[in-house]
């Protein structure tokens, strides 16, 4: 069964108390973020990096602080969550290589990973059959990803302890939402231990 790693918008704005849009509680994810990283480079697994690159006056900075502008040190990953061969595509369609890559990084502009016009064709070059997905915020992005995945009939797995919300109430709607669409929760461990 070939698996992807899909790692969700793990970015210093949100992981790090100094960051412009900080999900508190984030910075405790980051030995199970390095364990999952890790895991997937000893194992030869693809981790596809969405990262939010947002332009300067950016239209989702309406709803939401200004955060991840494209180049600044917050938009940036956390170093030890970044695997030795990466390949960014850009969030505009565009060619792109992901040949030798280790992990994909994936720019968007909005909270749907799936606005991004190149990743349905990206998931076809990856061609998998399950899909273990992580990150930031569990009722937002990580929403966005985990459901989009699962309409493209693949196995989908949400790691629930490499995770974090700001409401836990939305938090148990998204896992409820998920897992009757067909979504398996799912632990570090477990998945390390494969």
């Amino acid at each position: 069964m070939k698996t992807v790693f899909v790692d969700v918008d793990t970015q210093i704005d949100f992981l790090y108390p100094a960051g412009a849009l900080y999900v508190p509680g984030a910075e405790k994810l980051l030995p199970a973020l390095e364990k999952l990283a890790h895991c997937a480079a000893e194992r030869g697994i693809p981790v596809l990096s969405t990262v939010d690159a947002h332009a300067e006056n950016d239209p989702e900075f309406r709803d939401w602080p200004p955060h991840c502008v494209a180049g600044t040190a917050g938009q940036q990953k956390p170093r030890n969550t970044l695997l030795g061969k990466r390949v960014t595509v850009p969030k505009e369609a565009a060619e792109y290589s992901i040949d030798g890559a280790q992990q994909i990084i994936l720019e968007t502009a909005a909270i749907d990973c799936f606005t991004n016009p190149n990743l349905l064709g990206l998931l076809a070059r990856l061609d998998a059959d399950r899909y273990v997905v992580y990150g930031v915020v569990t009722e937002y992005c990580v929403r966005c990803a985990a459901m989009g995945l699962l309409r493209t009939g693949k196995r989908v797995e949400l790691v629930t302890d490499a995770v974090e919300t700001l409401r836990q109430e939305d938090a148990r709607r998204t896992y409820d939402e998920f897992t009757a669409a067909g979504g398996v929760l799912a632990a570090v461990g477990k998945i390390t231990q494969e």
